[in-house]
């Protein structure tokens, strides 16, 4: 199946000089969730923009939808919803009017039915007499959501969709997130909660200083990249690694009354065994023992270093 978005050695400088993107080559598949992760200043938002015709490009090529954004932009900007990081409504408006003007902004004829639809869809219904005014903050970002499906659009950007939001509301919102892509959405969405895209995302895309680095499943990024840590808690004070343990690059803390190690989950031999054996002849014991796998979170510090 073709990728409904595809962008090819995509590059954007601005008159300053300063370049934002650098040869960015993506491809987004059809219904899934798309969750591309990096610090301030990476060049998430200026990507997005690019792809949504909002921003010009430098050089390369994005097609939605196999419309080219710049030959044919109505017909790829028709496919696409946008729900930007700041909040943008008309504060006087009710709910219902300010969602069905978005849906006649794209040429689109009336249809109450389908308005009413993404306003249950998104828990708005009850509030769809009420002015944007008197909404809470979580209530106006599913509004923005809204007008963003209004006009029935095929792919919706959610940029840093819960800024802002507390975790129940958060919760909710990927709860949401999860039945457009049900209903056939593709979804792709910049965040900075990193346990949003470890929840959400089926594929995961890491960009640094305007380049993209990693581009991977997130079960497989997980697992290819995610380490264990096997934490020993001491029956008595160590004051130092011994020698016969250097091997094991073992880290001694919580004043001498722990002892961690790190290994490599895909490793034809976790080490674990003989180390449990090494420590009995060094006459070291134990009285508890846990592992931890390397979240999501580590996995990134770890290639945003590396690319820095």
């Amino acid at each position: 199946m073709s990728p409904i978005i595809s962008v090819t050695h995509l590059s954007k400088t601005y008159g300053s000089g300063f370049t934002a993107l650098k040869d960015v080559s993506l491809d987004i598949r059809r219904g899934e969730i798309f969750a591309l992760l990096g610090p301030n200043g990476a060049g998430k938002t200026t990507l997005i923009s690019i792809i949504c015709g909002i921003a010009n490009l430098s050089a390369g090529k994005v097609t939605v939808g196999g419309h080219d954004i710049n030959a044919d932009y109505r017909a790829a900007r028709s496919l696409i919803g946008l729900v930007p990081q700041e909040l943008h409504t008309d504060s006087f408006e009710t709910v219902w009017a300010t969602v069905s003007f978005s849906r006649g902004l794209f040429g689109k004829p009336k249809n109450p039915a389908h308005i009413e639809k993404v306003l249950k869809d998104l828990s708005l219904w009850d509030k769809k007499d009420n002015r944007i005014i008197e909404l809470s903050g979580g209530m106006k970002r599913r509004v923005m959501i809204a007008k963003a499906l209004s006009h029935e659009p095929q792919i919706l950007f959610l940029d840093e969709p819960t800024a802002g939001v507390d975790v129940e509301l958060r919760k909710g919102m990927w709860e949401v997130i999860g039945k457009l892509r049900d209903a056939g959405v593709t979804v792709i969405l910049t965040t900075h909660y990193i346990e949003e895209a470890e929840q959400m995302a089926d594929r995961i895309g890491v960009i640094n200083k305007g380049e993209i680095i990693l581009i991977e499943e997130k079960a497989t990024l997980m697992r290819q990249l995610g380490r264990k840590q096997l934490t020993l808690q001491l029956q008595e004070r160590l004051a130092a690694v011994p020698a016969v343990l250097e091997p094991y690059r073992l880290t001694l803390d919580g004043d001498g009354m722990r002892l961690t190690y790190n290994y490599d989950t895909q490793g034809e031999r976790t080490g674990i065994t003989a180390l449990l054996g090494d420590l009995g002849n060094a006459g070291i014991r134990f009285k508890d023992l846990s592992t931890t796998q390397n979240s999501l979170e580590d996995i990134f510090v770890s290639l945003v270093r590396r690319g820095a």
